[in-house]
């Protein structure tokens, strides 16, 4: 469950920061637009209509305001000079690279005799019936 509501709210954040509300909000607004003109005309031409540059409704206009000046706000020119530089400031001193260390080399004292050349386990004394 926990995992599930992280998946939504990342999608949710990733859908904000990209500007897809704005086409959430257009389509409510396109949708609420032929709603109403289908009322007093076949639907077709309530799409037709809909569609037409001409005649934007509030919601249009506020989505169209609100693309323009995002789109702007992003563009290199409106950032000034010196924000354009990023600072580290707790950048590392320097790249540390760990070698590999060399493989042990055992003697022939420190490996375990073949299965063979083992003792054989001892043997319990018979049990009394």
């Amino acid at each position: 469950m926990r995992l599930r509501f992280a998946h939504l709210l990342a999608l949710f954040a990733w859908l904000l920061a990209t500007g897809s509300h704005w086409y959430l909000v257009q389509g409510l607004g396109w949708g609420r637009m032929i709603a109403t003109y289908s009322r007093t005309m076949p639907l077709a031409e309530a799409v037709r209509l809909t569609f037409t540059p001409d005649n934007m409704c509030g919601v249009c206009e506020a989505v169209a305001t609100a693309k323009k000046a995002s789109d702007d706000a992003g563009t290199p020119s409106a950032i000034p000079a010196g924000a354009q530089k990023i600072f580290l400031a707790l950048a590392p001193a320097g790249v540390v690279i760990f070698a590999a260390l060399p493989a042990p080399r055992w003697s022939a004292e420190d490996r375990l005799p073949d299965a063979c050349a083992r003792p054989a386990p001892p043997v319990e004394p018979p049990r009394a019936a």
